[in-house]
């Protein structure tokens, strides 16, 4: 799979707006549809509450592993996993800061945020 120089910027736990179990689903869809497209984002950032995504028990991790594996940066903002009291819970990725993300951002040619 090719990674081309864009991000996408994940700020809820699943996707849209409305009952949690669809936010997962979407986002769980999401996910599949893009391992599955053949060209990934260079990156993924993980703020406010998508970091919840990323820690144990969260129904994406497969997808998210795979995504990994494929050589997607999986970027987690440590802030916002201390602030919910999720520290050391992160299951992929790297744990980083606000200027983890802000380096993405700054390098990619396109950010999407869901």
């Amino acid at each position: 799979m090719a990674l081309n120089n864009s991000i996408v910027l994940i700020n809820s736990n699943g996707m849209g707006k409305g009952p949690e179990e669809l936010q997962l689903t979407l986002i769980g869809k999401y996910l599949q549809l893009l391992l599955q497209n053949g060209t990934l984002p260079a990156a993924i950032c993980f703020y406010t509450e998508g970091v919840r995504l990323t820690v144990e028990g969260s129904p994406v991790l497969e997808q998210l592993r795979e995504l990994e594996k494929a050589g997607v940066r999986l970027i987690v903002c440590s802030t916002c996993l201390n602030y919910l009291g999720l520290e050391g819970k992160a299951r992929v990725g790297i744990v980083g800061g606000m200027t983890d993300i802000l380096e993405a951002q700054v390098r990619a040619e396109k950010v999407i945020t869901l």
